[in-house]
């Protein structure tokens, strides 16, 4: 797969997306214009890892979309264990460690009918950069866990080679400690705490409100551990 090394773009993914055309993998040292989930803005200073991944499909049901998401966000999770960093995944594609956010994914798909012609899947990893102190609270890096500047050429290489593996929704799962756990589920209409019980295979995670057993699309809310 072709790979693209800038040192600074608006976001890596909408540079995919001028590009176009076969896979490819694009990294820059800064973005000038950086996206998050539901459009929220997302912090990306020098010392971060920005990386994004295009991949074209032939025949890929839209209802396994999930595993687009499994395989990023587990890809992440393998790269800061060979780090010496534990990580847990907050559903549906936030990477915590410490209990604090280490990154952020946000994964934009084409459609054909039922089927996903295109995804891009965009990443930003707290490496060496120094956090905004407004994040302090929330996010961390991994210069921050590990005490020191982590060698970031080494970082980037280990997460592009997770990137190209295949992961299961049990990969996913065993980063995840919360299940039996009470968690907040964040919806447009206000919030409501519950169970959390499961992830099923296509993402909706499973929790139990009083007798009831929910299926809830990350679509549609957000959750708070």
């Amino acid at each position: 797969m072709k790979i693209i090394e800038l040192e600074e773009t608006d976001s890596t993914n909408n540079y995919l997306k001028r590009l176009g055309g076969e896979d490819a993998i694009v990294t820059a040292l800064r973005q000038t214009a950086g996206r998050g989930t539901k459009g929220r803005s997302f912090a990306s200073a020098d010392g971060g890892l920005y990386i994004s991944v295009l991949k074209n499909y032939q025949n890929f049901p839209a209802e396994n979309a999930f595993q687009i998401m499994i395989n990023s966000c587990v890809g992440v999770c393998e790269t800061l264990k060979q780090f010496g960093i534990s990580p847990t995944i907050r559903w549906a594609n936030d990477v915590l460690a410490q209990g604090k956010k280490i990154c952020g994914t946000l994964i934009e798909n084409t459609f054909s009918g039922n089927f996903i012609s295109r995804s891009i899947v965009g990443m930003g990893i707290n490496v060496n950069n120094v956090l905004p102190k407004d994040l302090r609270g929330i996010a961390i890096s991994m210069r921050e866990i590990c005490g020191g500047e982590l060698p970031f050429d080494k970082v980037k290489s280990a997460l592009i080679k997770n990137l190209s593996k295949s992961f299961k929704i049990e990969d996913y799962k065993k980063y995840i400690d919360w299940f039996g756990k009470t968690v907040t589920i964040k919806t447009g209409a206000g919030e409501f705490e519950a169970e959390a019980l499961d992830v099923a295979p296509d993402g909706r995670l499973i929790v139990r409100r009083d007798s009831e057993v929910l299926k809830i699309s990350s679509a549609e809310v957000s959750l708070r551990l």
